[in-house]
């Protein structure tokens, strides 16, 4: 069985323009959905700590204040997304380390290109990358 990440078109569209705003650092946040659901409905845009083009780490005390946020909600991050400014939508060694949250799905988008956005989703468990398809609704 094959998963596929099911995205309205404004939360797709709003990945993008947070990517497009932020770059050339990596932009990244949290789209959260209601517990058990794998629906993502709730866009989190969240600071990059690092404020770097190369890597993106969430501020500790933003992302302790989203999760507990989730948990009064009783939702769950659903979608944990990120940029790459110069690289293509694949996720780095990095980004397999980082990645915590197995039930979410990945999406990484690139900005390298000025005209077009490459918009990809992945599952990250135990360190197996598995891209997965997109359908945007």
């Amino acid at each position: 069985m094959v998963d596929v990440l099911r995205i309205d078109r404004a939360l797709y569209e709003a990945i993008i323009d947070h990517a497009r705003r932020d770059h050339p650092d990596e932009a990244c946040g949290v789209i959260a959905g209601p517990f058990g659901s794998d629906r993502p409905e709730r866009f989190i845009p969240m600071e990059n700590a690092e404020r770097s083009p190369t890597f993106y780490r969430f501020d500790s005390m933003e992302q302790l204040k989203v999760w507990r946020e989730m948990d009064d909600k009783d939702e769950e991050p659903v979608v944990i997304y990120h940029s790459h400014t110069a690289t293509e939508a694949y996720p780095s060694r990095t980004d397999v380390s980082f990645a915590s949250e197995p039930g979410a799905h990945y999406v990484l988008a690139s900005t390298r290109e000025p005209e077009t956005t490459e918009f990809r989703s992945f599952r990250i468990v135990d360190g197996v990358i598995t891209e997965e398809p997109v359908e945007i609704g």
